[in-house]
Parts: C-alpha cells; sequence; structure tokens
C-alpha cells in the first residue's frame, strides 16, 4: 500500500492550467516595466496583464495598437509569450528537458498527453522533438518569404517585422508590429495573403495531422493514391472539414461583401477573392484583419462569429472548439435522425468518450460566451449587442478580431475578456475536469437507469 503523506498533488490538467497563468504573470510584470513601453512610462498593470493574456493565449485583442505602444524589449517579450503559448508552456518546458537528454518521466509523459490531446504515451520524446523542429522549420520559411515584401517595404526591419509576423501567424496569434490596422494595407497582396493563410492553415490543422499526412504521403510512391484510405479517422475529419469550412466561408463572404462599398465593392473580382477568403481563414483563431470588421455586413458578421466560435483543429495552434468536436456533433445528430444505436463517421464507430466530450466542449464554450456577452453588457451598457458577441466570440475561440471595441474597454471590461481569453486558451472541458482529481471507482455500483422526454 502507499503511503499517504498529506501532500496534496496537482492533476496534469491543473498543472497545464496553472502553468499558463504563471507564464502570463510573468509576462505581464515584465511587461508592465518602463522598459516595455515605447514612451519609456509603465503601461500600468492592467493594460500589461490583457496583453500578456492575449499574447500567451495567442487571442490578438489589444488595447492599444502593438507596434507604437512597446519597445523593443516589449515587442520581444510579446513574441516569447505568443511563441510558448502557441506551443504550450509543457512542451517547451519538456523540450528543454529532451534538449539536454533529461529522461520523461511518468508524469511528464501525462503531462505531454493531456497538454496535446493525445490517446498514447508512447514516443512522446520523439513527438515533441518532431513538434519543437517542424515548428521552427515553418515559421522559418515563412518569415524568408514575409522578408520579400517587408523588407522592401521597411528596410533593414522589415527582417524582424518578417519573423515577428511568421511566428504571430503560425501560432495563430494574430498580433501583428507594423501597423494600427493589422494586414489593411496588405488586403490585396498575393504573397502576405498567401503566407499569412498557409501559416494559419498549417498551424491550425494540428500536429498529429502532419505526421499522418507525410507518412501517407510516403507510401502513395508503392501504392499509388489508394494509400489516402491509410489517413487516420482524425486527420480525414480535420481535412475535410477545414478544406468545406474554408471554402463555404469565402464564398459566402463573397457573395455577402461583392457589392458592399466599405470592403469589396471597388476591387477587381480577383482581390476580392483574395480578401473573402483571407477573412475565411483568419476568423478561424488566427485574427489578423485585412478588412476593418465593422465594416462587414449582418450577415458577414454573423457568419464569422459561427467560424470564431468553431476555430482551428485539435493537436494545434489554433482555438475555438474545434473542427472535430462539431463534425462529432452533427455525427451524433445524424445518428439520432436516422435511429440508429451508434454513432459513425467513415465506416468507424466512434466512442461514447468522444461524444460525450465534444457535447461538454460546445455547452460549456457556449455558457462560457453567453455569460461573458451578459457581464460585457453589464460593463459596457452602450455597446451595440452584436459587438458584444463578436468580442466575447473572438476572446472564448482565442481569435483577436474585433469590430474597434477593444480599445474602448473600461477596467470591468478588461478582466472579463482577460477571464474569457484565459479560459478559452486551457480549454473548457479541462476546465471542468481539472477540478475533479479523483479517480472513477471501476467497482462502483451504477445508479438506476431511468428515462426523461428532451426536446
Amino acid at each position: 500500500m502507499k503511503k499517504k503523506t498529506g501532500k496534496k498533488e496537482f492533476t496534469t490538467t491543473q498543472i497545464i492550467m496553472l502553468s499558463f497563468l504563471l507564464t502570463i504573470l510573468i509576462g505581464s510584470l515584465l511587461l508592465s516595466l518602463p522598459i516595455s513601453s515605447a514612451d519609456g512610462e509603465s503601461v500600468g498593470y492592467l493594460n500589461a496583464l490583457f496583453t500578456a493574456t492575449t499574447s500567451t493565449c495567442v487571442t490578438g485583442l489589444v488595447v492599444s495598437p502593438t507596434f507604437s505602444t512597446w519597445s523593443v524589449f516589449g515587442h520581444i517579450v510579446i513574441l516569447l509569450l505568443i511563441q510558448i503559448g502557441g506551443l504550450g508552456v509543457i512542451t517547451v518546458v519538456t523540450g528543454f528537458m529532451v534538449a539536454i537528454n533529461r529522461k520523461m518521466g511518468v508524469k511528464d509523459s501525462y503531462l505531454i498527453q493531456d497538454a496535446f490531446n493525445l490517446n498514447t504515451l508512447s514516443g512522446l520524446s520523439k513527438f515533441i522533438k518532431k513538434v519543437i523542429l517542424g515548428t521552427f522549420i515553418i515559421e522559418g520559411i515563412g518569415a524568408l518569404l514575409y522578408m520579400t515584401v517587408f523588407v522592401r517595404d521597411f528596410g533593414a526591419r522589415g527582417i524582424w517585422i518578417s519573423i515577428f509576423n511568421s511566428v504571430s501567424a503560425f501560432c495563430n496569434a494574430g498580433i501583428d508590429i507594423f501597423a494600427e490596422d493589422s494586414l489593411c494595407a496588405y488586403a490585396t497582396n498575393p504573397i502576405i495573403n498567401t503566407v499569412t493563410s498557409l501559416l494559419i492553415v498549417i498551424g491550425g490543422i494540428g500536429y498529429i495531422v502532419w505526421w499522418d499526412v507525410i507518412r501517407v504521403l510516403g507510401l502513395i510512391k508503392k501504392e499509388g493514391f489508394k494509400a489516402l484510405r491509410r489517413l487516420t479517422l482524425h486527420t480525414k475529419i480535420v481535412l475535410i472539414t477545414t478544406a468545406v469550412l474554408i471554402l463555404g466561408g469565402g464564398f459566402l463572404i463573397l457573395i455577402f461583401e461583392y457589392n458592399n462599398p466599405e470592403t469589396i465593392a471597388g476591387m477587381s473580382f480577383f482581390d476580392k477573392l483574395q480578401v473573402a477568403f483571407f477573412q475565411s481563414i483568419t476568423t478561424r483563431t488566427a485574427g489578423f484583419m485585412s478588412v476593418p470588421q465593422a465594416d462587414l455586413t449582418s450577415a458577414s458578421k454573423i457568419l464569422s462569429v459561427v467560424l470564431m466560435f468553431i476555430g482551428g483543429s485539435p493537436v494545434g495552434t489554433a482555438g475555438g472548439i474545434k473542427t472535430v468536436t462539431v463534425t462529432v456533433l452533427f455525427a451524433v445528430a445524424a445518428s439520432m435522425i436516422k435511429n440508429k444505436d451508434e454513432v459513425t463517421m467513415f465506416n468507424r464507430t466512434l466512442t461514447k468518450q468522444v461524444t460525450q466530450k465534444a457535447v461538454a466542449v460546445f455547452t460549456i464554450s457556449s455558457a462560457i460566451v453567453f455569460v461573458s456577452v451578459i457581464l460585457l453588457s453589464i460593463a459596457m451598457p452602450n455597446a451595440d449587442v452584436m459587438t458584444l458577441i463578436y468580442e466575447a466570440t473572438s476572446a472564448i475561440a482565442t481569435v483577436g478580431l474585433s469590430m474597434d471595441f477593444t480599445p474602448t474597454l473600461n477596467d470591468f471590461g478588461k478582466l472579463i475578456i482577460i477571464a474569457t481569453m484565459y479560459l478559452g486558451r486551457i480549454a473548457p472541458i479541462s476546465l471542468a475536469f481539472a477540478f475533479n482529481s479523483k479517480k472513477k471507482n471501476l467497482n462502483s455500483i451504477k445508479n438506476p437507469i431511468e428515462d426523461i422526454s428532451v426536446g
């Protein structure tokens, strides 16, 4: 028997939550220093806390322009917070342990498993190495491609801008350091649009999808395109759902905005396509803006809220309830309509745990958005309801798009958004499990079963 020491041990989920919180607090202290400010005077702790939270949670909502508010030191702190937040604090620490050849213990393995929501404990050390190396390679390529434009426009400073923007785009943070209106000046630039979109999508589809696609591509030489059948169910769901959301969202926004003089009405058809599809991609938790969000039509705003809430995919840098969650929910609904006992996708049966988790994620996220909107309406009573919904959804899904509302937040409003961004990043389902450290007793007596009416 194990002796009870009386010492409380944190669950892996609680450790993940606390690691993000500690990173935010350290970042806020650094950003509150006068050296972090462009004018040499402290921005105040609350503004520093807001910026540290939006950076670590890779959200992108800012109370003041990043490029003009912070010094070079401040920009470096923000970039580090974005990179740590995008990869995950546990990943960064474990990566350092692997680099110094320290053996990963059982507890470390469980931390990584929970941090990436993985289903296995095997090969985690190799997985971390591949994640970190892959991240730096993709961000490096992105920075080099950005330099073809930013060095031309900003000279030597364009190198730093390119590096910052590449990390921010890959981590789906949406924070930039060269303009107040994000990428609006480059709305019709094919290079900036393409590079940013690719970085957002690659970071957002998730690391395990990368390796699965690479594995299957290697089999195509031997098996031809039949090898695509070897993709895992997870990868198939992610790739198909991502494609549907990007294409469907892009074409709908093109229709909704086609004759809107405030956005794309005066552009060529090619440029309209660029802006429409960039909006479809960036709403999926990236947060870069190529047109002012307040100028969108009502239909585009509603669609953007839906896309923001869905977000990217699991085990990646994106937020939202995730593409897989939404697809599973549709599969559950379809099975109920067809009166099936099992939930199936691609001739595979989903476990009860997966369907329950999807329902829990959707329910908790929806509840947080609802509470956040109510609290924001109290804090900012003169704000439009659509603006509040847009802001709250952007915060919970760690997107960073705003209808010019974030800079107007009062102190209470800032605290609400800070809490919403934090909850959105650590994942609502993790929050629910974090305070339930008791392990299930498999031998416990089940409660009596009773039917109820639903719907």
